[in-house]
Parts: C-alpha cells; structure tokens; sequence
C-alpha cells in the first residue's frame, strides 16, 4: 500500500493528456479576486433596462442571480478548475449614460488552497451574457469588451493589481501589505556555524527582506551560536537597547540538544504567548507532517514581541506567510494592553 505522500506515476504510453494541479500541500488561505466586463448597446436598450421596460423582466436583477450561478458552476464548466468552497460571490451592475452601457463588477471569496480568479470572471461573462439574452430583442448588435481580472488576494503572491489600473473604490478596500510601517523590528539568527563563518546565514536576509517589504524599521540583524547565555543576554539587549516591537529570532527550535531558543525564551520572557507556537504548528502542517517536531513559541521580553522561528529559509518564509496577515493588528493590539513605549 502507497503512502500518503507518494504519487501515482503511470507508464509512459498511459500518460494522461491533461491533469489537475495536485493543491494537497498548499495553505488555505483567505482568497478574494474582483473581475468585471462591460456590455454597449443602443440607447433604446439601455433605456429600456433603465425604466425595466423589457419584456423579460428586470435585466440586472436576473444578471445578479446568474453572476452568482455561474461563479458557483465555474469547475462544471472548465474542467481543470478545483471545486472551492466559496463563502462569498457578490455581482453590481454600473450603467454608464454616456455611452449606453453597463459594467459588472464581480467578486469572490473563498478560504481555500486554491484562487478564485476563475470563479469572478465567470460570475461576470454569467451576467454580461444573461444581460445580452435579456436584451437581444431589443438590440441585436450587442458587444462584450474588456473581460478582465481586476485583483486577486491571498495565497503566495499576495495581493496582485491590474497593470492597466483599477477603480479608487476598489483599491481603498485592498489589503495593506506594509501593516508594519510605523513599527521597528531586529532579526536575532542561532547559528553555530554561521557565527564562526563556516556557513553563510540565510535566514537573516530573508527575514530583512520581509520585514522590509512590510514597513519595517530594521534596528539590528545579529548572528549568534546556540548557546543558552549568549542568546539569553542578545534577546534581553536588543529588547532593552533598540526596544524593537518586534524580534525574531531564527534557529534553535527543533528538538536537538542544541536547539534551546525556546527554553531561553521561556525563562526571560514577563510572559508567554505559545498561542502563536500553536497556530505556526497548526499551519504548518500544510507543508510538512513533522511540523509538530518544531518548538516554535512567543514570548514578551520588556515591550517586544520575540517570536521563535525555525532556522531555515524555507521555513523562515513559510511562517512569515502565516502570521503576516495579522502581524501588524497584533503589535498594536499589544501596545495597547499596557506597553506604550516611554519616549
């Protein structure tokens, strides 16, 4: 019997023609995409669906019904989209008096492993062609333009925009992706061979990068051994020097002899936060079976937040991507709970 993670390989002569992306080791995020199109006719149409003089009833209201339908029916009709679990699909239509026209706008949202790009462009070419049905009698020389994707959110690539632009409503309502301008940080890396030279740190540049793509001011970025009082005496320094809202210190979780960040960080810290451990572990899984064997905790050392990452890039990244989202809420919501810095 296979395991779990082994994958299938059929003979050369039986391979298919087409497959489905495997999704089963990504991370379900919250996912949101805006797609839209516009739909011109003559003025007679659009006035007739203005004052809901066709005789098929109310043209935008069914349009809204079948934008909905159709994001829902999106894998029944491309056969490689995945089956999501869509939690939101919403559908406006904008006339535009000027040029006789209208603009869907749709949306769609889902907590998923895979994006919702395809269900917001089909949630919009459903109401442009309910909108053509209802209108065709009228004005048989319809034309559909301009079907594109506006945004999609969530997943590894973040927040992706339009090049060609997109309305100001839409963008004020985009996620901030520099939720830490304002906020100072310092990287702390646990690296008994990085430290004597023998090995090139990796972790901290990744981690600079992050911080830095976020809005960070980066105090300090140090490379120290695994060695319980030199890290004891970096955290307590850093915290005290630079008051950073936040330090992240990299290495020294796994269960290894010399792997003793945690256990330093449970002995200085005013209090623990392993609730932040738990939702790293939890994450995590998506990535790797074993994510259980990381240590990976927080702690509040003075006014900064010292998060305890793994020491390697890869898993550097992967946990940054976790807790990003919520990173720059959670250090005001800190602040707030008594550490106002003292100026």
């Amino acid at each position: 019997m296979s395991k779990p993670e082994e994958v299938i390989a059929f003979p050369t002569a039986a391979q298919p023609n087409f497959k489905m992306i495997d999704v089963g080791r990504k991370r379900p995020t919250r996912r949101r995409a805006v797609a839209c199109g516009t739909i011109h006719m003559n003025a007679e149409a659009f006035e007739a669906i203005k004052n809901g003089k066709l005789p098929k009833g109310n043209v935008l209201a069914l349009a809204e019904a079948a934008g909905i339908t159709g994001a829902k029916k999106t894998p029944d009709l491309i056969p490689m989209c995945h089956t999501l679990p869509l939690d939101q699909v919403t559908i406006h239509c904008a006339m535009n008096e000027e040029n006789h026209s209208i603009t869907v706008y749709a949306q769609a949202v889902a907590f998923a492993k895979s994006g919702v790009e395809m269900e917001a462009l089909a949630g919009a070419n459903a109401a442009l062609l309910t909108i053509w049905d209802l209108t065709k009698g009228t004005d048989p020389n319809l034309s559909i333009e301009a079907v594109r994707l506006l945004v999609k959110t969530g997943g590894k690539s973040g927040v992706w925009i339009n090049p060609n632009g997109i309305p100001d409503w839409l963008a004020k309502q985009l996620p901030d992706e520099k939720n830490l301008v304002g906020k100072s940080a310092a990287i702390l890396v646990m690296s008994d061979r990085a430290s004597k030279g023998e090995y090139e740190d990796k972790s901290g540049p990744v981690l600079k990068e992050l911080l830095s793509a976020a809005g960070a001011d980066i105090k300090c970025c140090e490379v120290i051994p695994d060695e319980a009082d030199k890290i004891a005496a970096a955290i307590k320094d850093i915290s005290a020097q630079h008051k950073p809202d936040i330090l992240i210190a990299s290495g020294g979780t796994g269960p290894g002899p010399r792997d003793v960040t945690p256990d330093v960080l449970q002995k200085i810290s005013d209090r623990m936060l392993e609730g932040l451990g738990d939702v790293l572990r939890t994450e995590s899984l998506h990535f790797t079976d074993t994510a259980w064997l990381s240590r990976m905790t927080a702690g509040m050392v003075g006014s900064t937040l010292v998060i305890a990452f793994p020491g390697s890039p890869k898993a550097v990244k992967e946990c940054w991507d976790i807790i990003a989202p919520f990173i720059g809420d959670a250090l005001n919501k800190i602040k707030k709970q008594g550490y106002e810095k003292a100026l």
